[in-house]
């Protein structure tokens, strides 16, 4: 039986310098993420995963991690991922998401990544 494929785009991005984590969760969920979605018709789920420091076992110390939050692009076909991929890569973000962008994020810490994610069912019926 073969599984599910699903199609991410991975955003890993810091907070500008001087803004508290509180303020960054409030604009991005408030202001940024409903902008972004109004350029987003072929994106089926737009997530955003803050991240916490943990402290570490070793020393104790958390520290800041190198971002704040991990936003996820799902896609339900490949056609749109690649699209989506391609447009990332090679194109200039429409200047009213750049001059939003620069209210919330250090742009230079921006990393992207694509995820091709599969899924096997699991359970009592695997392995039969």
């Amino acid at each position: 039986m073969s599984g599910i494929t699903y199609y991410k785009v991975l955003m890993l991005m810091k907070r500008r310098a001087g803004m508290s984590v509180e303020e960054f969760r409030d604009y991005y969920e408030n202001h940024h993420a409903p902008l972004a979605a109004t350029y987003s018709a072929s994106v089926r789920r737009y997530i955003r995963r803050y991240l916490d420091p943990l402290p570490r076992p070793e020393t104790g110390a958390g520290g800041e991690l190198p971002f704040d939050v991990i936003t996820e692009l799902w896609f339900d076909d490949e056609a749109a991922f690649r699209g989506t991929v391609h447009y990332l890569t090679t194109s200039q973000m429409p200047d009213e998401i750049i001059e939003d962008e620069q209210k919330l994020f250090d742009r230079s810490s921006f990393r992207l990544a694509t995820v091709v994610e599969r899924e096997s069912a699991m359970g009592t019926e695997c392995g039969k």
